[in-house]
C-alpha cells in the first residue's frame, strides 16, 4: 500500500512539475511600442503562445542596453536587436563597456532590416548631406543604439556630428514626435515603423532620404558599423515615406536568447516563428522578410544557443 501512495506521490509530482514548466512565462525584452521591435515582438509572443502553446508576453524597456542587460542577467528570456549591437554588448565594448555581457546568445537571424533618416515631405531635404546645419536628433540616452546608427547614416554622406545642429532626444518615439512637432528637421527609424507612419499621417507626409553606397561612403559607414550593408527598399503599403526604389543603410534583425533558457524552450520558440510565417505576416507584413531559408548566420564574437542549433540541424538549416 504504501509502495503504491508513493508511486502515485511520484507520478503526481511529475505531472505537475511537466505543468508548471508548460506554464512558465517566457518575456520579450522589448523598446516601447510603437517601434518595429516591439511590435515584431509582441507578433511572435502571439504565435507562440497560439501556436505552441508557450506562455508569452512583451515587456517594454527604454533601450537596447537595457533590453541585453535584461536577457543577460535573466531578467527577460527573449530580445530582437541589431546583430552589431548584440556583438557589442558580447564584447563589452561601446555602450556596455562596464563589462561583457557573457550569457547573450543568437536563437536565429530574423531578417535583413532598412533603417534610414526622415524628413518632412516639404521640408526642401532630399539628401543627407542637405542635412548640414539642420535640426537632427542627438544625444539618444535612453537609446544609445541611436547615436551611432545616426552617426553610420550621416557619414554616407560626408557629414558628422560638428556638421549638424544636434537637437537632444531621449529614444526613437520622443524624437519622432519632436519631428511631427517641428522641434526637429530629421530623425531615423526602421523602415516600416508604425511610429513613422503616425507621424506621416500628422505632416502630411514624410519621406525617407536615400544613402549613398559608392566606395568613399562604405569606408565611412564602415568605420563606425562594419556590420551595415546596403540594401534597396521598394514602395509597399506598410512603408510610409518609400515612394520610389531607394538605397538604405541595412542589418540583420536577430533574435538574443539568455544562455540559461532550456534548450526545449529555446527549440520551440524557434519553430513557432520559422513555421509561422504567415500568421507573423498577418500581424506584421514586415514579417514578409523573414528569413526561414537562411535563418542561421555566422557572426563575430556571438555563439548560437543550443536549443536553437538542434532545430536547425534537424531542419537541414545549419550552415558550417
Amino acid at each position: 500500500m504504501k509502495r503504491t501512495v508513493l508511486t502515485a506521490l511520484a507520478g503526481l509530482s511529475l505531472t505537475l512539475g511537466a505543468n508548471l514548466a508548460s506554464a512558465q512565462m517566457l518575456s520579450f525584452a522589448s523598446p516601447p511600442q510603437g517601434s518595429v521591435w516591439n511590435t515584431m515582438s509582441t507578433a511572435m509572443a502571439n504565435v507562440a503562445r497560439s501556436e505552441q502553446n508557450i506562455n508569452a508576453l512583451v515587456q517594454p524597456f527604454s533601450g537596447n542596453r537595457a533590453m541585453m542587460d535584461a536577457v543577460d542577467q535573466g531578467m527577460a528570456e527573449f530580445a530582437i536587436n541589431d546583430v552589431n549591437d548584440v556583438i557589442v554588448a558580447v564584447r563589452g565594448e561601446e555602450d556596455y563597456n562596464d563589462r561583457q555581457r557573457k550569457n547573450l546568445r543568437v536563437a536565429l537571424r530574423i531578417s535583413p532590416q532598412p533603417i534610414g533618416i526622415f524628413v518632412r515631405e516639404d521640408s526642401g531635404i532630399d539628401s543627407i548631406a542637405d542635412l548640414k546645419g539642420k535640426k537632427v536628433a542627438g544625444g539618444w540616452n535612453a537609446f544609445p543604439l541611436g547615436r551611432p546608427h545616426m552617426a553610420a547614416m550621416l557619414a554616407t554622406g560626408g557629414l558628422g556630428w560638428d556638421d549638424v545642429d544636434q537637437v537632444p532626444v531621449p529614444d526613437l518615439i520622443r524624437a519622432a514626435d519632436a519631428l511631427s512637432s517641428g522641434r526637429l528637421d530629421a530623425t531615423y527609424f526602421a523602415v516600416g515603423g508604425p511610429k513613422v507612419a503616425e507621424v506621416d499621417a500628422s505632416v502630411g507626409g514624410v519621406k525617407f532620404l536615400p544613402v549613398a553606397s559608392d566606395d568613399t561612403a562604405n569606408a565611412a559607414m564602415a568605420k563606425i558599423r562594419p556590420a551595415f550593408y546596403y540594401s534597396v527598399v521598394n514602395p509597399a503599403p506598410h512603408y510610409a515615406g518609400v515612394e520610389k526604389p531607394i538605397e538604405m543603410v541595412t542589418w540583420d534583425n536577430v533574435l538574443v536568447v539568455g544562455a540559461n533558457v532550456s534548450d526545449e524552450q529555446v527549440y520551440q520558440m524557434v519553430a513557432a516563428v520559422l513555421e509561422n510565417k504567415e500568421k507573423l505576416i498577418e500581424l506584421f507584413p514586415g514579417f514578409r522578410n523573414l528569413t526561414v531559408d537562411t535563418p542561421h548566420k555566422s557572426y563575430p564574437s556571438l555563439e548560437y544557443h543550443p536549443g536553437a542549433v538542434r532545430y536547425f540541424k534537424e531542419k537541414g538549416l545549419w550552415q558550417e
